[in-house]
């Protein structure tokens, strides 16, 4: 792709990788805990989407929905007075979806130590328009080969995830045509 890469379907001019990227910084305090004294999943989890968001609307121009999302994998624990950072791309466009990948690294507030990547995940958004119905986004062009790969592999996902959704229909027609309720 080149930096002039346009819409498929129109004159959406095309948006670099950096155009839209952004990191996510929190520090973590014992309300956001579980059971166990680490950070819950779930509010990484809730940090991965609003980073992811924020990327999707940036690149979308507009309001964008989370569609999906995939292999949310969770490396290390997060501890109370770690400072967390999520950092969110565009790795990958179509008509009116962008899969968004995620970086999640933390640090100890008060050390000088590198950051450590504790999780990682992959988010699919559409953008939407006043009536929620999908618009058209601009295509994402890629600037490093970091960014190409992440590309490629996106595209690679995007395979997968529409051949599960295909066969899991496809076996759910089959067991309804013979007669299984699920």
């Amino acid at each position: 792709m080149t930096d002039q890469a346009q819409h498929p379907e129109g004159d959406i001019p095309g948006k670099p990788t950096s155009a839209s990227r952004t990191t996510l910084s929190h520090i973590m305090t014992h309300s956001d805990t579980n059971l166990l004294g680490t950070v819950h999943g779930g509010v990484i989890m809730k940090l991965v989407d609003d980073a992811a968001g924020a990327v999707a609307g940036r690149h979308s121009g507009g309001p964008a929905v989370t569609a999906s999302m995939d292999e949310m994998v969770f490396l290390e624990p997060v501890r109370v007075g770690d400072l967390v950072h999520v950092k969110a791309q565009v790795n990958w466009t179509g008509r009116s979806s962008m899969e968004v990948g995620v970086r999640v690294l933390a640090e100890r507030w008060n050390e000088s130590t590198p950051a450590t990547q504790v999780g990682s995940a992959y988010l699919v958004f559409a953008a939407v328009d006043a009536d929620g119905k999908p618009r058209p986004v601009p295509q994402v062009v890629p600037e490093t080969e970091k960014d190409k790969r992440r590309y490629q592999e996106a595209q690679i996902r995007r395979t997968h995830r529409l051949a599960r959704r295909r066969a899991i229909k496809e076996l759910r027609e089959r067991r309804a045509a013979e007669g299984y309720e699920d």
